[in-house]
């Protein structure tokens, strides 16, 4: 049986089989949008199980989404939006720019 919370996000029952397996209803699964092999970090919460969707990075990826680099990138999306960049033909226009 499934029905619509007062905050018109999708409800829905399912049970828990013998091995631990779940199955997310269809509705629930385009409102939160995931696909079939996505994965969730699963943890609980006042005896609630949340499960969290997460996209995995490889490794050799990873530093690009640490807290530093991702606050680099807000302030090179700044500056680029409030005009403060510059483009050179060629090496010898950008260094001398630096050197400037």
């Amino acid at each position: 049986m499934q029905a619509m919370s007062s905050d018109t996000q999708p409800t829905a029952t399912t049970t828990l089989r013998e091995r631990g397996q779940v199955t997310i209803p269809a509705d629930v699964r385009e409102a939160a949008h995931v696909e079939a092999g996505a994965v969730f970090e699963c943890h609980v919460e006042d005896g609630r199980i949340i499960m969290t969707p997460k996209v995995l990075v490889d490794a050799d990826q990873a530093w690009f989404w640490t807290e530093r680099w991702q606050t680099m990138e807000r302030e090179a999306d700044d500056d680029f939006a409030r005009g403060r960049s510059a483009s050179f033909d060629d090496v010898g226009g950008l260094l001398d720019d630096l050197e400037s």
